[in-house]
């Protein structure tokens, strides 16, 4: 697709005269390059143009969606919706325009249909319920026990029992449903917290919602300080804003399977047009816009929540990835170093600074933000993880001997994890040194995680580094199976063929890493292929 890249920028001219299928073509190219505002703009056209045609419909409506187009999104909806070709998503976003218009009659049949559909059938109770109070009645929301997607619509029940109590101001029976909620979410807890706080504080339950918001958090100090105040204005949720918190938690989890990261992204921009003021779904779909790479659109999307919100820093830490994945580097950094300045700053902010100041070749910073991260720790609830992202920024940054003893100390703390025995024992093999106590400790990785390219990479290299070329071979073969785009790996399996006899395999394999490599990588590698397998063109 890069070949006709330099023709899209005239799509200022999309909406000019020609077909509907000349459009919808401008509109497909636009969408083979990542640029989402110009393939919409050319789905719009197109589907003005031809409106009959359902495969225009069909790519207006994922692209839509995708692009953050509510109207388009409901027109291609309907449209597909009269030819009887409505993905069952569509369901789900008819359903939040008819709680949006409080057309509580619509939103009934189209929840019926949910049911009927089965897909999403696990939510329609919860729906049930906001549509109840939407007419003025509460009917709390029940799963049959029978079901068998009732496990999945029990994941988000406790969240809405409690946002209805507070709509009904009951603040007794929305505690005791907060802190279920709360338990059973654990990785957005952050975000959650904020909202029953603001939900909470906003009925006059001031004490309640300081609870919520521990107060040496930093993603809390917004929050804390206008509840002190005195001025929270939050108003319990709508129906359609409940229904919004119900398909951002749902794109949540379904994009946590990579499988899933599309509808993922289509719910949560489904989520932002029930709620378009709500800073929650644009958060959800900001980090999902980032996982399919659709950088640009994901800083905007973060953007949207004002820099005075509660969810502000919850924002931030998502514009800062989008800003990093779009290519702006220093103004991702330079508010990774806001954020990770501020007072009692959490340990992910630090993080993220770590790996920022890392991938721009500032291993010492790296090192210094992942063990800022560490203070925030007892000693023994240190995570793993922040010693080995430490370690590597030392390794890395050749401090090898500093290194090595933070390694060895996660490995004591998790000793059984195959990321810290195969880091551990990588950087031995490396530098040469210890590698048989080394190659134990990769054997003990692979063993733990056999279907890991990397690992097996590392078992490859030492058992040849060791002389062990026949078994050395399958191993490395095995890892260039699962990452055959990998120069190291590449070059790796190159040296352990050439060595094993079989060069035509050898020179291939070198070429194939040669195509991902750059600088001294490259030039040893093209040296590689045109003169062989020489001392000075081993890999280390």
């Amino acid at each position: 697709m890069a070949a006709v890249a330099p023709s899209l920028p005239a799509a200022a001219s999309i909406d000019r005269g020609g077909t509907g299928l000349q459009a919808y073509a401008r509109a497909r190219l636009a969408e083979g390059d990542n640029a989402l505002g110009l393939a919409v703009a050319g789905y719009r056209a197109a589907l003005k143009q031809d409106p009959d045609r359902v495969e225009i419909a069909r790519r207006s409506y994922v692209q839509a969606l995708e692009s953050g187009d509510g109207a388009l999104a409901l027109q291609s909806a309907a449209l597909l919706d009269g030819s009887g070709m409505l993905p069952r998503d569509g369901t789900l976003l008819r359903v939040g325009d008819a709680l949006a218009r409080k057309d509580w009659q619509e939103a009934a049949g189209l929840t019926d249909r949910m049911t009927q559909e089965g897909n999403f059938s696990f939510l329609t109770p919860i729906v049930r319920s906001w549509i109840a109070i939407g007419q003025g009645q509460y009917a709390l929301p029940a799963i049959d026990a029978k079901d068998r997607f009732a496990s999945l619509g029990q994941r988000y029940l406790d969240e809405h029992i409690a946002y209805q109590a507070l709509n009904r101001r009951d603040v007794a029976a929305a505690v005791p449903a907060i802190r279920r909620a709360l338990v059973a979410r654990g990785r957005d807890g952050a975000a959650l917290r904020l909202t029953f706080a603001a939900q909470l504080a906003g009925i006059g339950a001031k004490d309640e919602a300081l609870m919520l918001l521990p107060a040496d958090h930093a993603n809390f100090a917004v929050g804390r300080a206008a509840i002190l105040r005195g001025r929270v204005k939050e108003q319990p949720f709508t129906p359609a804003q409940g229904y919004a918190r119900l398909l951002a938690r749902l794109a949540f989890d379904i994009s946590s399977d990579p499988a899933g990261r599309a509808l993922g992204l289509r719910l949560a921009r489904m989520a932002t047009f029930a709620d378009p003021l709500g800073a929650e779904p644009h958060i959800v779909a900001a980090r999902l816009l980032v996982e399919q790479n659709h950088a640009g659109a994901a800083v905007q999307e973060a953007a949207k929540v004002p820099a005075k919100n509660w969810f502000a820093p919850l924002a931030q830490a998502e514009l800062i990835d989008a800003l990093a994945a779009s290519g702006d580097q220093d103004s991702a950094l330079a508010l990774a170093r806001q954020q990770a300045s501020v007072p009692d700053a959490e340990p992910e902010r630090q993080v993220r600074l770590g790996r920022l100041l890392a991938e721009s070749g500032d291993f010492d910073g790296a090192a210094a933000a992942f063990r800022a991260a560490q203070a925030r720790y007892e000693p023994d609830k240190l995570p793993w993880t922040l010693l080995l992202f430490e370690g590597s920024a030392l390794e890395q940054g050749k401090r090898w001997t500093e290194a090595r003893e933070v390694l060895e100390r996660a490995a004591r703390i998790a000793p059984d994890e195959p990321a810290i025995l195969n880091y551990l024992g990588y950087a031995q093999i490396e530098r040469r040194q210890n590698v048989e106590a080394a190659l134990q400790l990769i054997k003990k990785a692979s063993a733990l995680k056999p279907d890991d390219a990397a690992i097996a990479d590392s078992l490859g290299w030492a058992q040849f580094v060791t002389g062990n070329v026949a078994a050395a071979v399958p191993a490395l073969e095995r890892a260039a199976l699962g990452a055959p785009t990998d120069a190291t790996i590449n070059e790796h399996l190159g040296d352990a063929l050439w060595t094993a006899g079989r060069r035509y395999e050898a020179r291939y394999a070198w070429s194939a890493a040669a195509i991902h490599a750059q600088g001294d990588v490259a030039a040893r590698l093209a040296a590689k292929t045109e003169e062989g397998l020489k001392p000075e063109y081993a890999a280390p």
